[in-house]
């Protein structure tokens, strides 16, 4: 019997060390607002703009990843107009709606943020 108490005494306090890391390191939305302008600069910078034809940018001089890093401001007050955040104290949901235009296609996203962390489990297009 004496046994079983330490190791549920020992369980209850690894929970309890778990559950006050997890509460400490619950990253706040600014910090999930950088995340989000960052990954989303990428992906214009390595996947959008490697699909311009070069020669529309030769012809009109217009290059692309310069148009994103000047754009970069905006991105940042989209992202944030446009994001919920649920916190959860150990844990938070973040969801992003990016829509700007009906003819230009939203896109929804959903990302945990835990141990100073984020994970993106959902991106679709709507």
């Amino acid at each position: 019997m004496k046994t079983w108490t330490i190791i549920a005494s020992a369980g209850v306090a690894g929970f309890a060390v778990l559950g006050l890391t997890m509460a400490n390191t619950n990253p706040q939305q600014k910090e999930y607002e950088e995340y989000a302008v960052d990954k989303l600069t990428t992906y214009l910078k390595t996947d959008f703009c490697q699909k311009t034809p070069n020669f529309l940018q030769n012809l009109i001089q217009f290059n692309c990843n310069q148009l994103v890093d000047s754009v970069n401001p905006q991105i940042k007050e989209i992202v944030t107009a446009t994001t919920k955040r649920q916190d959860y104290l150990i844990f938070s949901v973040y969801t992003t709606n990016l829509k700007i235009d009906n003819l230009i296609p939203g896109y929804q996203f959903e990302t945990v943020g835990a141990f100073d962390s984020f994970y993106t489990y959902k991106a679709e297009k709507q």
